[in-house]
């Protein structure tokens, strides 16, 4: 079916999902809020402030059934868009409406989502970029977040050079060169936030090439006033388009991300390149948290 057929009355209580795992220990959280129809600015961003996750997403009705405008907040700020409270958004209506396809309209475009069952049964969402594009990161800027980070010259993968990535959101990506570099993040919260914020990042996408399509990354979050990032499909677009762009993987592929293991909340996004199209595909699934 699609959401034309009927639109549900939404409820307005505040959702907890994790999404890009099926456990409600894995992955990354997430507020969803299915009516936000009568919440202004401030109190979206104290409801995101107050619950603390990476991202809470705040739906209103759109122009037809099957769209809903959509706007994430952080617990310090707005994001542009964010991948892994998509999925979370998904799979929440999918549960009331079965399989869908709909179209979040969010602040950096229209992103259309299908929601089916994959083969153990549990819901599978997929979200579309935007178009997404690279572009050089400037040496200093890198020089400077490798201080921020504690990291050498020497720690990159000289196979992946530093660059900025979009597809919705900005992200520097960074290689490590070996898994103990990528596992051992002790940065520099205020320093490494600073330069993000103006250079308009929403996070620093650290990777590790496991094999040709598997990568184990993760995700400094300190303009969010988080962190890390437990799994963050925004960033897993952008590095999508990235490694398509430099010729890391081929034009039609399908790449592994593992994320969170090193923060105990272990998530697996899959990102879907297709020749021809330039937008990118993240898929993942999302779970209910219980809460008292």
């Amino acid at each position: 079916m699609t959401a034309d057929d009927a639109r549900p009355t939404l409820p307005q209580q505040v959702l907890h999902y994790t999404a890009f795992s099926a456990e409600p220990s894995g992955g990354n959280p997430a507020g969803v809020v299915l009516d936000a129809s009568a919440l202004g600015d401030e109190e979206m961003l104290a409801i995101a402030a107050r619950l603390g996750y990476s991202e809470t997403a705040f739906l209103t009705a759109g122009a037809t059934p099957s769209t809903y405008r959509v706007r994430y907040f952080s617990p310090q700020a707005e994001v542009s868009f964010c991948g892994h409270a998509t999925v979370a958004t998904a799979v929440a209506l999918g549960e009331r409406l079965g399989p869908v396809d709909l179209t979040l309209e969010t602040n950096a475009g229209p992103v259309p989502i299908t929601v089916a069952p994959s083969p153990d049964g549990t819901l599978l969402a997929t979200l579309t970029s935007v178009e997404p594009h690279t572009e050089d990161a400037d040496p200093k800027d890198v020089t400077e977040a490798l201080a921020a980070l504690g990291w050498a010259a020497t720690d990159l993968d000289p196979a992946i050079p530093p660059r900025i990535g979009y597809a919705g959101a900005r992200h520097l990506v960074l290689a490590a060169a070996t898994r103990p570099r990528l596992a051992d993040l002790d940065y520099d919260f205020v320093r490494l936030r600073t330069l993000m914020e103006r250079l308009d990042l929403t996070t620093v996408q650290l990777v590790h090439r496991v094999s040709d399509t598997v990568f184990d990354v993760r995700d400094p979050f300190p303009v969010g006033g988080v962190v890390e990032d437990p799994a963050t499909g925004a960033a897993a677009a952008a590095f999508g388009a990235y490694a398509r762009e430099l010729g890391l993987v081929p034009a039609e592929s399908v790449l592994t991300l593992h994320q969170g293991q090193d923060m105990g909340r272990p998530g697996t996004l899959t990102v879907t390149l297709h020749e021809g199209d330039p937008r990118i595909r993240v898929s993942g699934t999302a779970v209910r948290i219980p809460t008292a």
